[in-house]
């Protein structure tokens, strides 16, 4: 695909082994990196990105193609991607929005599919609630459970806090990091919206102490 190959030989060109070293450094050397920070990618892949818009449709041959390459920037070019056209998924594209959490999986793709991608579709199509999030829940899956917990996490008033109890009863005696960290997390933010009802949840439930610490931040 010539657009793929155009944007891959972009980045090539312009990668930057100084940052690249700090940059796979963070990210516990799980990916090699080019070494492109975000506004560097952002003027890089900005004409594509508006083509893209322009086409309304979205080439799943090109994510895969992203997801395949060993370089973390062409991961993130592939969710900047399809956050573009995110008014196009539709529900039988949940199936691919498993395969991305369940593929090359940390928390800097995991979190933004969850938020922009798997959020907006919960909310545009509720039925994959039932179909998706329960069964993720119920799975051994860390980062499919922590999609569950956070896919909620910018609804504002529009969080079902039922859903949100039971989500994180189901995990709240994991004393896995990723989880616990976004049990507080989603605490923290619905606390923006619900205080009292997250200072009443901390105080009647037993949770790990990084979670009752994080989501009692604004409290």
């Amino acid at each position: 695909m010539d657009l793929f190959k155009e944007i891959v030989e972009q980045f090539k060109h312009n990668q930057n082994p100084t940052l690249a070293a700090p940059m796979a450094k963070y990210m516990q050397s799980r990916f090699a990196f080019l070494g492109l920070p975000r506004p560097e990618r952002n003027r890089l892949q900005g004409a594509f990105i508006k083509q893209a818009k322009r086409e309304q449709t979205i080439n799943w041959d090109f994510v895969w193609d992203c997801w395949d390459l060993p370089e973390r920037e062409y991961q993130y070019l592939a969710v900047d991607y399809l956050i573009t056209l995110a008014e196009y998924l539709q529900p039988q594209d949940m199936t691919k929005m498993e395969r991305l959490l369940t593929a090359k999986s940390w928390w800097d793709t995991v979190d933004t599919i969850t938020v922009k991608l798997v959020g907006q579709m919960c909310r545009l199509y509720p039925q994959l609630i039932d179909d998706y999030i329960y069964k993720w829940a119920a799975g051994e899956d860390i980062w499919l459970i922590r999609s569950t917990i956070l896919f909620q996490l910018k609804y504002k008033q529009a969080t079902d806090p039922i859903l949100l109890e039971a989500l994180i009863l189901q995990q709240n005696n994991s004393r896995e990091f990723f989880i616990t960290k976004s049990i507080g997390w989603a605490l923290r933010e619905y606390s923006k919206t619900a205080p009292q009802w997250v200072q009443a949840f901390i105080a009647t439930h037993p949770l790990q102490p990084l979670s009752i610490r994080e989501g009692s931040k604004y409290l």
